[in-house]
């Protein structure tokens, strides 16, 4: 639904969360361990699952993405339905493979969403990674384009590859461009055909506030206040 597209805050503390979402312009949230861990989440699993709750029910019909803790074969599926049932705006990240290249990951994309329970396909970082989780089923596919422009590729082209390739099967998989390095990536990523950008907190007053802006408010209240007197 396209009330879901648009830009997702990263991150897991719920009082950012609220910040930002009360202003109007978040689409959805998404999370990792490695943001957990960053943010200072502690706990367990169980932790994890209420700080969950906290931020589907803040934030609530938008989608928020939580990924799996285990790439064991034998977990994962229940451990996926799990944290699905925690809200129905719930959205599980799972990897496009395991740790050293195993496949198993596709089948539990497929398996999840013919099961109701949607997918983001992360850690992918090209179009042809995009196009074969879209194929099996998933409603997100996360391009991590920070790091492909780390890498010294341009993100803007792997996101534009798969927007014309989602589009040529009509895939229904919504295009994530994550891994946020520069503000101007934000327009950038949206034009080259992206659906989310995901934002951490700390880019959004960089994105928001322009020094010419400040000066011509400025401006305008120093004048309404020579009219005024």
């Amino acid at each position: 639904m396209s009330f879901k597209k648009g830009i997702f805050i990263d991150t897991s503390i719920t009082s950012e969360i609220s910040k930002y979402h009360q202003m109007g312009f978040i689409r959805g949230v998404t999370t990792n361990p490695t943001i957990m861990a960053k943010d200072g989440l502690k706990g367990g699993y169980e932790e994890i699952k209420n700080r969950t709750k906290e931020i589907s029910d803040l934030v609530m019909p938008y989608p928020v993405s939580v990924e799996l803790l285990t790439n064991e074969v034998s977990q994962m599926f229940d451990q996926a339905k799990d944290l699905a049932q925690i809200n129905k705006n719930i959205v599980i990240k799972v990897t496009i493979h395991g740790p050293n290249g195993e496949l198993d990951n596709l089948k539990l994309i497929k398996e999840l969403e013919e099961n109701k329970i949607p997918v983001n396909a992360t850690a992918m970082m090209n179009s042809q990674q995009s196009l074969i989780a879209a194929m099996s089923g998933a409603s997100y596919v996360s391009i991590f384009c920070g790091r492909v422009n780390n890498m010294g590729y341009d993100s803007r082209e792997e996101v534009k590859k798969t927007r014309i390739l989602l589009d040529k099967f009509n895939l229904k998989a919504n295009i994530i461009a994550c891994s946020l390095r520069e503000v101007i990536n934000v327009t950038d990523w949206f034009i080259s055909g992206a659906d989310i950008v995901t934002i951490p907190p700390e880019f959004f007053e960089s994105l928001i506030i322009h020094p010419y802006s400040k000066e011509t408010i400025k401006m305008f209240l120093s004048d309404s206040f020579k009219l005024m007197n």
